[in-house]
């Protein structure tokens, strides 16, 4: 097992029960995905074709890349651009804090296609299309007192899902923070990703936790989160805890 494969054991711990499942790799970007058929050709060629609009933008562009603040509009930017910007302006952020969810959902809504239910896994940030109840966990660090115990319930009839997680101690994204896991729910998986990092960078003591969760709420889009630091945990909305 190779290095960032190791750091994605979680992706060992899942059920198939009769799916397809398996991972696409194109330089940086890492996705593992869950189908009803192996689907693995056209998610690699979606995973190229994404990646070369996002590049040949930030060479139009090159703040885009670095930036941490909100940037503005651009509505000749291409779509999964424009999705990246919108998020981190509402999550008061810069867009690349929504760049795994946004691949993430493009990725799976493409591929629905040929597999209504379909989950896109990309570093953690996942946006899940399913007929199902699934039980998605909550990694917060192999010192947590919440280790192995924590997931979250996603009924049938509520799909579909981002469900997108910052951690300062799991990892290699940028946080400002100090949570274990800061785990945003929202149907739009850009917003979750960069609400996730904004809610993680809030969270440098479990005092944190409260006044985190009251900006959180207030973003629209947001239907839910919940955040762990030390032995402490808040949760808020669509989140209906249980075990994995």
């Amino acid at each position: 097992m190779d290095r960032r494969s190791a750091e994605r054991f979680y992706r060992y711990h899942h059920k198939s029960r009769g799916w397809y499942v398996f991972q696409v790799r194109v330089e940086q970007t890492d996705l593992w995905i869950r189908a009803q058929a192996d689907l693995t050709r056209p998610a690699h060629d979606l995973v190229i074709s994404f990646r070369r609009q996002l590049g040949k933008y930030i060479a139009s562009a090159p703040r885009f890349l670095h930036a941490l603040e909100p940037l503005e509009e651009d509505p000749l930017a291409p779509p999964l651009v424009q999705a990246m910007i919108r998020a981190g302006r509402a999550a008061g952020v810069g867009p690349m804090a929504a760049v795994a969810g946004a691949i993430a959902q493009a990725v799976a809504e493409r591929l629905s296609r040929w597999s209504p239910s379909v989950l896109v896994e990309n570093g953690g940030d996942c946006y899940l299309m399913a007929s199902e109840d699934l039980v998605v966990s909550i990694y917060p660090g192999e010192h947590s007192p919440f280790r192995d115990s924590l997931a979250v319930r996603l009924p049938a009839d509520t799909f579909p899902w981002a469900v997108c997680t910052s951690s300062a101690s799991i990892g290699h994204s940028l946080s400002l923070g100090r949570a274990d896991a800061a785990t945003v729910l929202a149907k739009d998986a850009a917003l979750a990703d960069a609400c996730a990092t904004a809610l993680g960078n809030r969270i440098r003591r479990p005092e944190d936790l409260d006044p985190a969760m009251d900006w959180v709420r207030s973003i629209p889009g947001v239907e839910g989160a919940l955040a762990i630091c030390g032995d402490k945990l808040a949760a808020w909305g669509a989140v209906e805890l249980t075990v994995p």
